[in-house]
């Protein structure tokens, strides 16, 4: 619970003016990191940019501890510090529930929506383990894998990183295990108050579960995947990437498998992940990145096929004579470049 103002070693001035810069139309994560270097200080960016005025702040900022929570921004001793290292680093984060949970170290485990039982109950096997031996569970809330990893490490530590508003209860079926999370684990959101979670958020959401944990645990990832998503920025930013491993007949699994294929570590219960957690973080296994240049034939006919404007992926796959496979393929490398947008209607754009 919010139990008064949260103990930065920002200037009073210089916070005020990070939060209205963050909160800013067209200011995102890396303009925001860029604004601050140019002027010297996110006060000094506020002066020469357009930027929210002082009562926006102010009413989220109520609303924000009328509900228990703080602000949590980049300088406060509280922000976590394996995400300020990152160069697309949120400025912001909203937070309610236990503080302390920052200071831990965390482990994400992640996977399919619609997973098998079978994949919910060795996710929820797999946290409680983790979580016994002194680790933090991070998902991102969704229902399937997600809710069962936090739900078993309701009792040891929780955190989940929302996609939408930190108010915004998203599926609606996992509203109990929202507010449970509220009152025993930690809530985190990039979003401002209010905000109602759409398609391009959840891979940005993703960035901020692998950011804050040592490694990613994946179950039951299909080859077009959010998780896949999650992994591949796991390997960017230098964390381990663990796989449960599944038949090479089970499509379920495609994405999985195919991390294991390309670097990822093989997982069989906790023991695996907690071996290789405790070893120097020199030996980390990286997992391949998507390729970016020399693309494809059908990829560059995919790319020249997009524009600003949406287009259906099914007239993706009729104009580009291409099958559906390779073009969910090439439309998830580009949304892990950044490149890409997905609109409701399964219609996709560039960014």
């Amino acid at each position: 619970m919010f139990d008064g103002p949260p103990a930065s070693e920002l200037d009073p001035g210089e916070r005020r003016a990070r939060l209205r810069l963050a909160r800013s139309p067209r200011i995102g994560p890396v303009t925001f990191r860029e604004a601050v270097d140019h002027f010297g200080s996110a006060r000094a960016a506020c002066t020469r940019l357009p930027t929210v005025g002082e009562k926006t702040i102010a009413r989220e900022e109520a609303a924000l501890h009328g509900a228990g929570g703080r602000f949590l921004v980049v300088g406060d001793r509280l922000y976590p510090a394996s995400l300020a290292a990152l160069p697309d680093a949120p400025p912001v984060l909203s937070a309610i529930g236990n503080m302390a949970l920052l200071a831990t170290p965390v482990v994400a485990i992640v996977g399919a929506r619609e997973a098998s039982l079978a994949a919910c109950r060795l996710a929820g096997e797999l946290a409680a383990a983790l979580g016994a031996s002194g680790l933090t569970i991070a998902s991102g809330l969704a229902r399937g894998i997600d809710a069962a990893a936090h739900r078993s490490a309701l009792e040891t530590g929780t955190i989940a990183v929302l996609a939408g508003g930190i108010d915004q209860v998203y599926p609606p079926r996992n509203a109990d295990l929202h507010e449970a999370i509220r009152r025993r684990g930690l809530l985190l959101a990039e979003a401002p108050w209010g905000t109602r979670p759409i398609a391009r958020a959840f891979p940005r959401r993703n960035r901020i579960v692998s950011g804050l944990s040592l490694g990613v645990v994946v179950l039951e990832a299909a080859a077009a995947s959010g998780s896949l998503i999650t992994a591949h920025r796991a390997a960017e930013q230098g964390r381990d990437v663990f796989v449960v491993p599944g038949s090479p007949l089970d499509p379920r699994y495609a994405g999985s498998n195919a991390l294991i294929r390309d670097g990822a570590i093989l997982v069989r219960d906790g023991n695996d992940i907690l071996s290789v957690l405790q070893r120097p973080r020199t030996a980390s296994h990286p997992v391949e990145k998507p390729r970016k240049n020399n693309p494809t034939p059908e990829a560059a006919d995919v790319l020249s096929a997009l524009g600003p404007v949406p287009t259906a992926v099914d007239e993706l796959v009729r104009r580009c004579q291409v099958s559906a496979a390779t073009v969910a393929e090439i439309l998830l490398a580009l949304e892990l470049e950044g490149r890409l947008e997905r609109h409701r209607g399964n219609r996709v754009s560039l960014i």
